[in-house]
């Protein structure tokens, strides 16, 4: 060790302040030194009201969010206490706002405790955001007197001995208004986005029945309510409306019980709101009103609950077929909305974030709770209980084939074409590797693959010719889709994957840094059949692939209608005006014939018309409307009959001298 400086020592050591333990380190408290972690100290402040409020002080909690980027809460509870507190030797408002691990929540379970439920148990949100703002200012109306605080990044600089300032006023309400400015030295990012306060309030009216949340937004001038009188029942039916398998059931008890023998007993209160629905499932879970993300406890308890009581009636009724698996949660989960909101005197989040509780005695009350309930439920409703199996069986039948679609999809899609192993079919590779250069051309029948590959640049330039009309993918299944060699050949060359609109996400294997082109040309005859083919093709690129289209990889070369041809020149018109214009420049005597099929052009003409960027015709594929789009989709080639022949009644004369008929 000789000849090196020894400079760990007794002297090397240190701590960090209370402030500066969040200043210096706001990951460790709010979860991110990010936007997340700065959208956290609303969380926290709104918390502390809401336990006021839910406590039976006031009934309304009013949030604006300004311009400056701060935020102001105000209640109308009994009002922080900010006076000298005997037992602890200190001012109240220091154990509140400048003390980490502070409050008055430690003592929930104990007679006499100033709440019985409550967010904020850790004690250290107001303190916390405090210390991470550029500013909080503090009134605060108890017993007859107005208190006001402020505080500059952490530092109390209110001005007087005591603190605060203290005036009589008798007259206004109790209650406590915060307004504070996250610190950009402390967060990355403090400019917390509308959509965020109007999630967290929204959650907080629907887990806290009858009490209102009012957002008043500066920045558009507009104020937001949410109240939710029956609390998670409004909610759940705000999600059914009228999908609905079954009626919306709500049950809710209270118990008491010990995470282990020697921890202390403790309040359990539970709520569960739910509906069988063959729409977009929900599933929230939500303790002492702040929303778990992870969810913990409840999630386990209702997982474990909801596969215990459905396997057992499916099997007491035999509706498994011999040797059939049992089902799993996500095949009830796919047609389930579930709220449930639980309530504890003591809890353990997994982090300050509180994004998931990890209480044993709640996950087995409520493991126990959800089974009697739903015991009792499938007896008395067995209208209910059929429609409930049956859908759940279809799930999990469902979920079974899109895995084994799935595994089809990763053998037939996820090997890099390579021209000497696996190249598909009749496809026609380019030299450059350059993804920014390359163009994918799809043509229409072998003829066509003969004419573009020798009018082609081979540069830049691949082919890949589709026989006939293609299956319609708008009314086929995944199943037939992905037994379909054209299809999947495409699918090969493309490289992306693909998007399926599925509830089972983990067959979306579409990837845009894989497409291996810069275009996808569709390339048709310029008549019925051509322009049926292409339907076809933009269809199945619309079902399998469609941000393809959304980002405007995609496009359709226009082929000329006529070949006009005078003594010195060759002309092409690719519509009637066109037509007209050229013949009205031509003197003397000129031939004029409807163009042939792509397979029958000569090299030099399908460059000139086709191929060549300088002189083809492309028309981008960008829907602006991709609701529009999906809805002519729908109508032209999907199952809608009556609308199509509605739509043909309506507007069928405007295209009579399209129609290539004699």
């Amino acid at each position: 060790m000789s000849g090196k400086l020894n400079t760990y020592g007794n002297h090397s050591l240190s701590t960090l302040s209370e402030k500066n333990k969040v200043r210096l380190r706001p990951g460790v408290i709010f979860g991110s030194d990010g936007l997340e972690g700065c959208q956290h100290t609303l969380s926290e402040i709104v918390g502390n009201s809401r336990d006021e409020a839910n406590a039976g002080y006031g009934d309304k909690i009013m949030v604006n969010r300004y311009r400056d980027h701060s935020i102001e809460v105000i209640d109308f509870g009994r009002g922080i206490p900010i006076e000298f507190n005997e037992i602890e030797r200190k001012y109240n408002w220091e154990i509140v706002f400048t003390i980490l691990y502070g409050g008055g929540k430690y003592h929930n379970n104990q007679a006499g405790s100033s709440y019985k439920f409550s967010v904020g148990l850790n004690g250290l949100g107001t303190a916390a955001t405090q210390f991470a703002s550029e500013f909080m200012d503090v009134e605060v109306i108890r017993d007859g007197y107005q208190y006001t605080l402020n505080f500059q990044q952490g530092e109390n600089v209110t001005g007087t001995p005591e603190g605060y300032r203290k005036e009589k006023n008798p007259s206004d309400p109790p209650g406590t208004r915060i307004r504070w400015k996250p610190d950009y030295q402390v967060f990355n990012e403090i400019k917390i986005p509308l959509e965020y306060f109007q999630k967290v309030l929204k959650r907080q009216a629907i887990v806290n029945k009858g009490i209102t949340f009012e957002l008043y937004d500066e920045f558009s001038g507009e104020t937001y309510t949410y109240l939710y009188p029956r609390g998670i029942v409004d909610y759940v039916k705000e999600h059914s409306e009228e999908a609905d398998l079954t009626d919306v059931k709500y049950y809710e008890a209270e118990t008491k019980g010990r995470d282990r023998p020697d921890k202390p007993e403790y309040h359990v209160k539970m709520e569960v709101a739910f509906v069988f629905n063959n729409e977009e499932p929900v599933l929230e879970y939500f303790h002492n009103s702040s929303f778990l993300e992870h969810g913990g406890a409840p999630d386990k308890a209702v997982k474990n609950a909801f596969i215990a009581s459905v396997d057992q009636n499916l099997k007491d009724r035999n509706l498994y077929k011999k040797g059939e698996k049992k089902i799993t949660f996500a095949d009830i989960e796919d047609s389930l909305i579930l709220v449930s909101n639980t309530f504890s005197t003591e809890t353990s989040y997994e982090n300050q974030t509180k994004k998931a509780i990890t209480n044993g005695f709640i996950q087995q009350a409520m493991t126990a709770f959800l089974k009697e309930k739903l015991e009792i439920y499938f007896i008395e409703n067995a209208k209910d209980t059929k429609v409930i199996l049956e859908q759940v069986l279809i799930n999990k039948r469902s979920r079974e084939k899109a895995e084994k679609t799935r595994i089809d999809i990763k053998k037939k899609l996820n090997k890099k074409v390579d021209n000497i192993t696996n190249k598909p079919k009749k496809f026609v590779d380019c030299r450059s590797k350059d993804k920014d250069l390359r163009e994918l051309f799809i043509v229409e029948g072998d003829s066509a693959l003969g004419s573009t590959k020798m009018g082609r640049n081979s540069d830049f330039q691949g082919i890949m010719p589709v026989r006939g009309k293609i299956l319609n993918c708008l009314k086929s299944d995944y199943d037939k889709i992905f037994k379909n060699d054209i299809i999947v050949d495409l699918l090969k060359v493309l490289e992306c994957g693909v998007e399926l609109n599925t509830k089972q996400r983990d067959l979306n294997t579409f990837d845009i840094d894989r497409l291996n082109w810069n275009k996808i040309i569709i390339c048709t005859d310029a008549d019925v059949d051509g322009f049926q083919i292409r339907t076809l093709i933009l269809t199945m690129l619309y079902v399998l692939t469609p941000t393809l289209i959304e980002k405007g990889f995609v496009y359709i070369v226009e082929s000329p209608l006529y070949e006009i041809t005078d003594k010195k020149n060759t002309y092409f018109a690719f519509d009637e005006g066109e037509k007209r214009e050229i013949v009205k420049k031509i003197k003397g005597k000129y031939s004029l014939q409807r163009s042939k099929g792509l397979g029958e052009n000569e090299a030099d003409m399908m460059w000139e018309t086709t191929m060549n960027p300088e002189t083809r015709r492309l028309i981008q594929v960008t829907p602006a409307d991709i609701r529009q789009t999906k809805d002519a989709f729908d109508l032209f080639l999907g199952d809608n009959l009556e609308g199509r022949k509605e739509y043909i009644e309506a507007h069928g004369s405007k295209y009579i001298d399209e129609v290539d008929v004699i």
